[in-house]
C-alpha cells in the first residue's frame, strides 16, 4: 500500500451518519475501507506513514480504496497533512443540522458516562465557545480549510437530511463521484446506525466498569458473558435539549450557517428555523 492506492476519505462530520455512508460502501467488494477510523492525520501522524498505510486491508481485486475519520473534519492541521500526504485524494463529507448535531454528540457521551447530566454546563453557548459539542458544527471554517488546498472538483459534501429523506439518491451520488456506477449491486443499509434507542449499558455502570474494559475485553466473545452483559442494557433517558440551550445554539451557529450557505449555494435556514418535519421537506432540493 502506499499513498497514490488511496483514492479517497470521509472526513466528517462527527454524528452525521458517516458510519452508516461507509458501511453501506463496504457492502460493495469494489470497494475497500478499514473498519476502524483511524484518526491518522488528526491524532496519530506522530506513528508515521508506515503504520497509517498497514491499516488498510489487502486491496487484491479491489478498484477504489478509502477510509473514514470524521476527526479530519474539526482538526486544523488536518488538512495540510492530508493535502501532503493525498493531494490526489477524493473528499467526501456529510453534515448536519449543527444544533442537532451537538445534542447528538452530548448524548454519545452521556451514555459512555464522560459527561454529566446538567445539558447547560456542555451545550450553552455563554463561556463555550472552545467546547467539542460547539466547535464540531462550525462547518464553514472547517471546510474552508480544505477548500485552499483541494479543488471543488475533489469534495462532496452532502447533508444528513438528504440521506434521511432519499438513501439511495445519497448514495448514488457517491458512486458517482468516486467513479463507479451509480446502482450500488447492493441494497443501501437500512438500519440507522448507533441508534440511541436502542438499549444500552447505562452511563453510571459504564463509569464503573471503565477501568476494568481490558479486563473484561476477551469475554466479549464468550456467550454466556455475551447473554449477560446483554441482560444489563435498558433504554437510556437522556437530558432532553431544552428551548433556551437550542436558542443559545441557533445564535452560535448563526453566522457559519450563513457563509456556509454561500459557500454550499444552498438554503439551509431549515438547520435554524427547523419546521415539524425537521427539514426533510427542505432536505431533497438538490443544487
Amino acid at each position: 500500500m502506499q499513498a497514490t492506492d488511496v483514492n479517497f476519505l470521509i472526513i466528517g462530520a462527527a454524528k452525521s451518519a458517516t458510519t452508516w455512508l461507509q458501511q453501506t460502501l463496504q457492502a460493495d467488494p469494489a470497494i475497500s475501507m478499514p473498519d476502524p477510523e483511524l484518526h491518522y492525520f488528526s491524532r496519530f501522524y506522530d506513528r508515521g506513514h508506515d503504520w497509517y498505510f498497514d491499516q488498510f486491508p489487502r486491496t487484491e481485486g479491489k478498484r477504489v480504496v478509502g477510509e473514514k475519520s470524521n476527526s479530519y473534519l474539526d482538526t486544523p492541521a488536518a488538512a495540510e497533512r492530508v493535502k501532503m500526504l493525498l493531494p490526489h485524494a477524493k473528499l467526501i463529507v456529510q453534515l448536519r443540522n449543527p444544533v442537532e448535531r451537538a445534542y447528538s454528540d452530548y448524548c454519545m457521551l452521556y451514555r459512555r458516562g464522560e459527561v454529566g447530566g446538567d445539558i447547560r454546563a456542555h451545550l450553552s453557548s455563554r463561556g463555550n465557545v472552545k467546547n467539542r459539542f460547539l466547535v464540531g458544527g462550525c462547518y464553514y471554517e472547517q471546510l474552508q480549510q480544505y477548500r485552499e488546498r483541494f479543488p471543488e472538483s475533489q469534495m462532496l459534501v452532502l447533508l444528513f437530511e438528504d440521506m434521511i429523506a432519499h438513501p439511495d439518491v445519497q448514495i448514488k451520488q457517491v458512486r458517482e463521484f468516486l467513479g463507479l456506477h451509480a446502482d450500488a449491486p447492493q441494497a443501501v443499509v437500512a438500519k440507522k446506525v448507533k441508534d440511541r434507542s436502542e438499549p444500552m449499558i447505562g452511563p453510571r455502570l459504564r463509569k464503573a466498569i471503565k477501568p476494568l474494559k481490558p479486563l473484561l475485553r476477551p469475554f466479549r466473545a464468550n456467550p454466556v458473558f455475551a447473554a449477560f452483559w446483554s441482560g444489563l442494557a435498558r433504554e437510556i433517558s437522556y437530558p432532553p435539549l431544552t428551548q433556551d440551550v437550542r436558542s443559545q445554539l441557533i445564535d452560535f451557529y448563526a453566522d457559519d450557517v450563513g457563509r456556509l450557505e454561500k459557500m454550499l449555494k444552498r438554503d439551509l435556514s431549515y438547520w435554524l428555523h427547523p419546521t415539524p418535519l425537521d427539514g426533510l421537506a427542505h432536505a431533497a432540493n438538490y443544487s
